[in-house]
């Protein structure tokens, strides 16, 4: 079961309220999606997700391959009953974690041998090898297998990839078979526009339940990515739900919704949680460095989470300081409660059509970089 319903456009932008309907419950869109690489997000039980509300998270395909591999997910009844979440579940393809992490990769049309990160063990993930390990997991939305470049990159090799990973999504989209379960497409072509149209063109015309845009957040220069996304709005279906691949800067979020994305993921939150940052109404927060050695005030005063109400700045700090779990979980909690919160601020302002007054006066409060984010 699977399927998007639009309900709301901003007059003004391309922002889009909609939901998600799947077998696993209903989710409402824009959403931040947490990222459960290995089967878990990081420190955080699924208990503590759902008191966060969050809808839909991340698991890997390529990590959850490696160990514990997908047979024993299977023989558990996949991926939901095995990791105790019973919400929505989207996998990646592993694709990035292909062309990023592992060793010694070889690349041909048949698909990808590669070296595991871990042990050196020898895998090949084809298309239809990748469509198999997601089926075996049973997530709620898979994504076809994709060749993913860095940045920068030449126009050559963009083209190459884009044309690779459009013939593997034909082949995806022919070898998926399982009910219920939705396959979304993948857009590649990196910076260069005449290749990104064409890739949405080639992908759009298989007909997928979804879109994603893969490729971004990689290093190039916010503005080339928002002027990426802004050139791929109109030729992305408007009756199918869209998704920005590894994003989740809290401005990145509101430029995306702006430019017509409704699905975000990113390791973020808890990447930062375990350096010791946090996010607050006025931008990241160090909560490590000194200055907050004595200052026992909330760690965001205007975020109402249980980590704001109970604990410190000061003690938060003694935690990180001392290398001791509780403190990673609390900052990962409250991270992801601030993300999935300014999700729902965003999709409340969507309803009653003062959105572009939420986005400008978020961003006025917001800053990017605090004096003491060094």
């Amino acid at each position: 079961m699977f399927e998007f319903q639009l309900i709301s456009r901003c007059p003004a932008t391309a922002a889009r309220r909609g939901r998600i309907l799947t077998a696993h419950g209903t989710v409402d869109t824009p959403l931040f999606m947490p990222v459960g690489t290995q089967g878990t997000v990081k420190t955080l039980t699924p208990e503590e997700l759902y008191e966060i509300d969050t809808g839909i998270i991340l698991a890997n395909t390529y990590h959850l391959n490696l160990r514990p591999g997908p047979e024993i997910v299977r023989k558990a009844g996949g991926l939901h009953r095995f990791m105790n979440y019973h919400r929505p579940i989207l996998t990646d393809s592993g694709g990035f974690q292909v062309f990023s992490l592992a060793k010694l990769r070889r690349v041909t049309d048949e698909g990808v041998e590669f070296s595991s990160h871990i042990d050196g063990s020898l895998h090949f993930f084809s298309p239809e090898r990748a469509i198999d390990i997601q089926q075996a997991l049973g997530a709620d939305i898979i994504m076809c297998f994709d060749e993913c470049i860095p940045y920068p990159s030449t126009y050559e090799y963009a083209e190459i990839a884009m044309e690779r990973t459009s013939r593997w999504a034909r082949r995806c989209r022919e070898y998926h078979k399982k009910p219920g379960q939705a396959l979304f497409g993948i857009v590649q072509g990196g910076i260069y526009k005449d290749l990104r149209l064409r890739s949405a063109r080639e992908v759009v015309a298989l007909d997928f339940p979804g879109y994603a845009i893969g490729g971004l957040s990689v290093g190039e220069p916010k503005e080339i990515m928002y002027e990426t996304v802004e050139l791929l709005e109109s030729h992305l279906p408007a009756d199918k739900p869209r998704y920005l691949m590894g994003v989740g800067e809290p401005e990145d979020l509101l430029e995306g919704v702006k430019r017509g994305i409704d699905m975000f993921d990113c390791v973020l939150p808890t990447r930062l949680a375990r350096h010791g940052t946090a996010y607050t109404a006025t931008g990241k927060l160090v909560v490590r460095n000194a200055r907050y050695a004595e200052d026992y005030g909330p760690l965001d005063p205007e975020c109402d989470c249980p980590v704001c109400r109970r604990y410190s700045r000061a003690y938060l700090r003694h935690l990180i300081k001392s290398g001791e779990m509780l403190g990673l979980r609390l900052l990962s909690y409250h991270n992801v409660h601030f993300l999935v919160e300014l999700m729902e601020g965003i999709r409340d302002s969507l309803e009653n059509k003062s959105f572009q007054l939420f986005h400008q006066s978020f961003l006025n409060k917001y800053r990017i970089k605090r004096e003491d984010d060094s």
